[in-house]
């Protein structure tokens, strides 16, 4: 993965292939690695994958929000001269992407989100944050997989390093506050573009009723379930989860 970063301007990104953009959005707690068998399964296929490196804890407090990281993604498709791009996003990044769709739909051909927030008020942990407590932290993570032995020691300890770092803190917490305002409940079904809804059948964070509140408001998308999984498909059941994508794109045309 390393070996694909590239910074230019304010932009530290990951790509990888030709064709088609699949741009990715993280979530909050996640990072670029979460998405290795995307990386590694849609350039063999005739895309090209972009992971820019969404900047959670280096803007100041009061521009801390979902809408400037959905700002900051189109200056992203700008400076890379992309027109018509798939956006995937997990969680907070499942979030940045909806928003970013609602704003500027002209760039967006294709929307893909599974465990998203946008909906669901409780989707950030009400109680993540706490520092100094590496166990709580630890179920905490183990909590977003339905098998807990994905959430590794390196996973543990991101987030627990994310937590622990004051400023980091404060910002996730301004982050979640702000995915709670932003919520998209009214602004979903006035958008048309095409969305496939991935969702863990097992997810706790954002319950299985979201995804299905997602595809009821959305007025073109498509809901795909995935079993004994939980908030982050992509990383748990990687495979079904490229073949569940990959199906749909050719399904639309994509």
């Amino acid at each position: 993965m390393k070996d694909h970063l590239r910074q230019e301007g304010k932009f530290t990104y990951l790509e990888k292939g030709e064709g088609t953009p699949i741009v990715i959005l993280h979530g909050l707690m996640g990072g670029l690695s979460n998405f290795d068998g995307v990386v590694d399964y849609f350039p063999e296929h005739g895309y090209k994958v972009v992971i820019p490196e969404l900047p959670l804890y280096s803007m100041s407090l009061l521009k801390t929000s979902v809408g400037t990281f959905a700002k900051y993604l189109k200056e992203f498709i700008e400076f890379k001269n992309f027109e018509n791009v798939i956006l995937l996003g997990n969680s907070l990044g499942g979030h940045i992407a909806l928003l970013a769709t609602k704003m500027f739909p002209e760039s967006v051909q294709a929307l893909v989100i599974t465990g998203s927030s946008g909906l669901y008020e409780n989707a950030m942990g009400e109680s993540y944050p706490r520092r100094g407590d590496y166990d709580f932290i630890k179920k905490k993570a183990e909590a977003v997989f339905y098998d807990p032995e994905v959430a590794t020691k390196e996973i543990v300890d991101e987030v627990y390093e994310t937590v622990s770092d004051r400023n980091k803190l404060v910002k996730t917490l301004a982050i979640a506050k702000s995915a709670i305002r932003h919520n998209m409940a009214k602004d979903l079904p006035k958008m048309q573009t095409p969305t496939c809804i991935i969702w863990g059948k097992n997810d706790t964070v954002t319950p299985p009723e979201v995804a299905e509140d997602f595809q009821r408001l959305l007025p073109d998308s498509d809901l795909y379930w995935i079993d004994k999984c939980g908030h982050a498909a992509m990383m748990e059941h990687p495979e079904e989860f490229n073949q569940v994508f990959h199906q749909w794109l050719k399904e639309r045309e994509i």
